[in-house]
């Protein structure tokens, strides 16, 4: 078992993952302020809750479940007008591949985080699965549709 009750602890987590669960909230918010502070958010609960893990399987996942669920979150009520979050501008990309991003943003999640992590940061279908807690065939499911969604998104641009 693996617990997080001191600051030392969530800060080697923050060096280990820090970087990727920025890129996935980033995956499913438009600023990069409120990427950090869902990530933020999930490394606080952390601190301020016993959370146990089995292994460092168990606790990647729960960390990218956790973010993109804060993520989600945070998204949900920026659109209900319950949250203002600003619109920070983006770091220079090339248009295509800003394009690609903003519409696999668009996507529901369901379909936009299985895509993330397969494209973007390289996970396989069973590593998907596992990390999000769904089988492989549902994670591989998701990816067709979710391209399928992504092909006509970006056939309408």
């Amino acid at each position: 078992m693996i617990s997080y009750d001191t600051a030392e602890a969530v800060e080697r987590l923050v060096d280990t993952y820090g970087d990727l669960l920025l890129r996935l909230a980033s995956s499913r918010l438009r600023g990069a302020a409120d990427a950090q502070d869902a990530v933020q958010e999930v490394f606080l609960y952390l601190l301020e809750h016993e959370v146990t893990f089995k292994s460092e399987a168990h606790e990647k996942a729960w960390l990218i479940r956790a973010t993109l669920h804060r993520a989600s979150d945070l998204q949900k009520r920026a659109a209900r007008g319950d949250l203002p979050l600003e619109e920070v501008p983006e770091p220079a990309a090339p248009e295509a591949e800003n394009a690609l991003l903003e519409a696999v943003r668009a996507l529901p999640e369901q379909y936009a985080a299985p895509l993330y992590l397969h494209y973007y940061a390289g996970y396989s279908i069973k590593e998907i699965g596992r990390l999000l807690g769904l089988p492989a065939a549902t994670v591989g499911t998701r990816l067709s549709r979710g391209r399928a969604k992504l092909k006509t998104i970006l056939q309408e641009d």
